[in-house]
C-alpha cells in the first residue's frame, strides 16, 4: 500500500518543495489552496514528472474554519496520510500597536487555527495506528522578536507551543511531532526585496531537512529543525 503526505498550502514556496521532495520518493499527494488554477497546474505537474503517484488538490480557505474541516473530510474520505504537514501561512508586515486588528485576526486564523484543526482532524487515527509524522512549519520569528513581526511573530510564537504541547500528547502513541523553524526563506513572501538570491535558505533544503526528519527510525524523533542561511539572519 503506498504512502501518502497531506500539505497545506502545496503550490508554492515551501510547500510546494515538501511536496515535490515526497512526489519523487513515491509519495502520494494531498494539498490544498486558496487558487484553484495553482492547484490545477500542481496537479499536472505532479502527473506528468510522477506517473506512479496519485495527486489529490481541493481548493480551500484555511483561515477558514468549516473549510479547513470540509478539506479534512475531503482527505479522510479516501486515505489518512502517513504524514501531516501545517504549512499554510501569511505574512502581513506590522506591529502590534499599530497594525489592523483584522489582520492581527486573519494572521492567527490562518497561521494557527487551521493547523489546530486540521492536525484534530487526525490525531485520533494516527494514535489508534500508532505511528504518524506531524510538522508544523514556523519560522524563527517564533524563537526571537523581530521589529515589524507584529502578528506573524505571535502566531509563530503560538505555533511552537502547540507543536511541544502535541509532542507530548503523541509521545505515548508512536506519533512523532516536528516544529520546523526556518529563517528566511526564498518564496513569495520575500518578492520585491532588494537582497541576492545566496542571503536566503533554498525551499529546497527545507524540504530536504523534512525528509530526513521524516526517516529516522521509530526509537527516535527530530523535536525541532532550526535552519538559518549560512550568511546569517536577514
Amino acid at each position: 500500500m503506498s504512502k501518502s503526505i497531506l500539505v497545506t498550502g502545496g503550490t508554492k514556496g515551501i510547500g510546494k518543495a515538501i511536496v515535490l521532495e515526497f512526489a519523487a520518493k513515491g509519495f502520494d499527494i494531498f494539498t490544498c489552496s486558496r487558487n484553484e488554477e495553482e492547484l490545477e497546474a500542481l496537479k499536472n505537474e505532479l502527473e506528468s514528472n510522477f506517473s506512479a503517484i496519485k495527486v489529490h488538490v481541493k481548493q480551500a480557505d484555511l483561515s477558514v474554519k468549516e473549510e479547513t474541516k470540509a478539506f479534512a473530510a475531503f482527505v479522510k474520505k479516501i486515505a489518512v496520510p502517513d504524514v501531516l504537514v501545517n504549512n499554510t501561512g501569511i505574512f502581513i508586515p506590522g506591529s502590534l500597536h499599530s497594525e489592523l486588528e483584522e489582520n492581527f485576526e486573519k494572521t492567527m486564523h490562518t497561521n494557527l487555527f487551521s493547523a489546530y484543526y486540521l492536525t484534530r482532524a487526525f490525531t485520533e487515527d494516527f494514535m489508534n495506528r500508532k505511528n504518524g509524522h506531524i510538522f508544523t512549519i514556523g519560522s524563527i520569528a517564533g524563537l526571537t522578536a523581530y521589529a515589524n513581526g507584529g502578528s506573524y511573530a505571535v502566531s509563530k510564537w503560538a505555533m511552537l507551543g502547540f507543536t511541544k504541547c502535541l509532542r507530548q500528547e503523541m509521545i505515548p502513541h508512536g506519533v512523532k511531532v516536528t516544529s520546523v523553524l526556518p529563517g528566511a526563506t526564498y518564496t513569495a513572501s520575500w518578492e520585491g526585496v532588494d537582497l541576492p538570491e545566496n542571503r536566503f535558505i533554498d525551499v529546497a533544503d527545507v524540504a530536504a531537512s523534512v525528509w530526513s526528519a521524516y526517516n529516522l527510525s521509530p526509537r527516535s524523533v527530530v523535536e525541532e529543525i532550526v535552519i538559518r542561511p549560512q550568511l546569517g539572519d536577514i
